[in-house]
């Protein structure tokens, strides 16, 4: 029994603003319904002393510790800006 079919194919390609010929739409639905057939098969794995998790491995954000350093100095740094106005450097609007 198929899961997708061409009408849901057709009002998903509307959305996104795409158009298929009728023989992409049924590549399209064959495919879908081949990757969710596969997916389905996640379902039938015993899972029931698996902790749910976020990631499969542990994730430790490592970052260095937060210390003053020294920085370059503001005269320096705008002497490398194309454009710069009171002490800040000037780029171009991107609104309008």
């Amino acid at each position: 029994m198929a899961r997708i079919t061409k009408e849901k194919v057709k009002h998903v390609a509307n959305l996104a603003r795409l158009e298929f010929s009728e023989d992409e739409m049924d590549m399209f639905t064959k495919q879908l319904d081949d990757i969710i057939t596969y997916a389905e098969q996640l379902n039938e794995l015993d899972t029931t002393n698996v902790k749910p998790t976020s990631h499969v491995l542990d994730v430790i954000n490592v970052v260095r510790e937060d210390e003053v350093r020294p920085s370059l100095d503001r005269e320096d740094t705008l002497k490398n800006a194309p454009d710069h106005e009171d002490g800040q450097i000037k780029v171009p609007s991107v609104l309008e």
